[in-house]
């Protein structure tokens, strides 16, 4: 928790630890400070002074009574912006604005830049100097704002809101140089938070020096230490480019050659060919080879034919074999009734009936005169 109060009984121990009471008109807490923390306290700490300190509540068991164990202290001016950057970063990383999906991808060469920062700063000259030197084929549109004190923070929000309603730049660059967390607080505002968040142009945060941390940090598609490295960061070396091109151009140009150069081989090993130079002798291998085919169709054809023909002769056999035209010629005959049905059995028919006797040459019509039955 975050606690505010004036120093009394401060007590700084031989072991390096800071005792002392946080007190107020109504009441007073016991607190400590230990060595670890108390070396990066950048101000010297003295009775009476006002400040904010950050810390757990403890229980000392000897004496049986709550201490605050301290972790950060700060004057009570800083303290109390402190403390409001850290409710805003909870409340807007709560809501979202922090989430790495929402970012953005910079574009790799962007033609215009919009850049939202003071128009008489030393920021200013940085980033054009920066772009001048790395990328000078892209477009620089400033739209000049006060980067501290009150309304700073509206017209920083109102510019990316022009930007965006202008849409005529690819990328957008917010920042300004080093200061005090006061001098900063303008990048630390809900206004500036939720104007980068809903801003559909990719942003750049480059607010300060290296150890500065802003809210517009956390909500910015890409955070940069300095509005230098800002301006390093949304655009390419145009050296390193044209060192690139350079080298794909010579890689290029290798390749083509040497293709060129293998299909000049290829054409010379053609032209050079005996085939090329006597044509007639490439017809006559192909007429062979075509004679060769029908020579070899027509044999196999013959041989299918052949095995073809023995079958069927094969097959006449057999057919004859069981054809019963044959039996008759052998002097056997087959009768009939009138109906022309196949006798098979004395009993189909009795004396006085007509049968009809068919032998190998003819039929003749017969009456039945007697009928003998024999045992098989």
């Amino acid at each position: 928790m975050w606690v505010k109060g004036e120093i009394s009984n401060l007590t700084r121990h031989s072991s390096g630890h800071w005792y002392f009471s946080l007190k107020d008109n109504g009441a007073q807490l016991g607190a400590v400070m230990f060595k670890r923390q108390n070396e990066s306290v950048r101000f010297i700490p003295a009775h009476g002074m006002e400040i904010t300190v950050h810390g757990r509540i403890s229980v000392y068991a000897p004496q049986g009574r709550y201490q605050l164990i301290i972790d950060q202290m700060l004057p009570a001016g800083q303290g109390d912006l402190h403390l409001a950057f850290e409710n805003l970063k909870q409340k807007l990383q709560s809501e979202g604005l922090f989430d790495p999906a929402l970012k953005k991808d910079l574009p790799k060469y962007p033609e215009r830049i919009g850049i939202v920062t003071s128009p008489t700063g030393a920021a200013i000259r940085d980033i054009i100097n920066v772009f001048a030197r790395r990328y000078p084929l892209a477009e620089l549109l400033l739209l000049p704002v006060r980067v501290q004190g009150e309304g700073s923070a509206k017209e920083i929000a109102d510019a990316i809101d022009v930007f965006n309603e202008r849409r005529d730049c690819q990328v957008l660059l917010i920042g300004r140089g080093g200061g005090s967390l006061e001098d900063l607080w303008a990048f630390n505002e809900e206004i500036v938070a939720y104007a980068i968040a809903r801003s559909k142009i990719p942003v750049v945060s480059a607010v300060g020096h290296e150890t500065d941390t802003t809210i517009s940090d956390f909500v910015a598609d890409r955070r940069a230490a300095t509005p230098s490295a800002g301006a390093e960061l949304i655009v390419p070396d145009h050296e390193e480019l044209f060192a690139r091109l350079t080298k794909m151009g010579q890689s290029l140009s290798r390749n083509l050659l040497h293709r060129i150069d293998r299909h000049e081989q290829r054409l010379s090993a053609i032209s050079n060919s005996y085939a090329l130079k006597r044509p007639g002798l490439l017809i006559e291998k192909y007429i062979q080879k075509l004679d060769q085919c029908q020579d070899r169709a027509i044999r196999v054809s013959r041989e299918k034919l052949g095995i073809s023909e023995s079958r069927l002769e094969s097959l006449r056999l057999q057919l004859n074999a069981l054809n019963p035209l044959s039996i008759l010629e052998r002097g056997y005959a087959v009768l009939s009734d009138s109906s022309g049905k196949v006798l098979r059995s004395v009993d189909q028919t009795k004396p006085g009936n007509q049968v009809l006797v068919r032998i190998s040459d003819g039929e003749l019509a017969a009456s039945i005169n007697k009928v003998n039955k024999h045992k098989k």
